[in-house]
């Protein structure tokens, strides 16, 4: 399998990745341990509260996406490490039986003034559910190491 590098991203979309299917049994699981707010853990609470039924946490679904960039690329690339995100929205519900797609575009992809031999690319990421409903956004940028032939030439 070929490692990524940032001279493979360029600024456009990159790729599109899923989908991933989130049943109802994984949504109180991860809110049980991790969220345990009652509109992700009690059915009846949750058509109560604002949501108006069962919804995962924003924060799994940022597991969630975080789960699809690495099957999808990250784990072949030649990533260093990100310095965090710098904005998560969370747009719509996720709900019990969504299969998510995650859309992935490099907004800034720029050589390092401080490491030459490293790039930082921003991705834009977006998480839709099968009906093309916006259920988050992240954008976020990873260190990426550059091709030696790069750094040289």
């Amino acid at each position: 399998m070929t490692t990524l590098t940032f001279e493979d991203f360029k600024i456009g979309h990159f790729g599109t990745f899923g989908p991933r299917h989130v049943s109802r049994e994984e949504i109180l699981a991860f809110a049980a341990e991790f969220d345990p707010q009652p509109m992700h853990l009690d059915e009846e609470a949750a058509k109560r509260s604002m949501l108006k039924g069962l919804s995962g946490s924003g924060w799994h679904l940022g597991s969630l996406t975080m789960r699809m960039l690495a099957d999808g690329f990250i784990c072949r690339t030649a990533s260093l490490g990100s310095p965090g995100v710098n904005e998560m929205r969370w747009m719509s519900p996720l709900r019990p039986g969504d299969d998510l797609t995650l859309d992935v575009d490099v907004v800034e992809a720029r050589v390092s003034r401080s490491r030459p031999s490293t790039g930082i690319v921003t991705f834009k990421c977006t998480v839709r559910n099968a009906a093309g409903v916006v259920l988050c956004e992240m954008e976020s940028p990873i260190i990426v190491a550059r091709r030696a032939e790069a750094v040289a030439g």
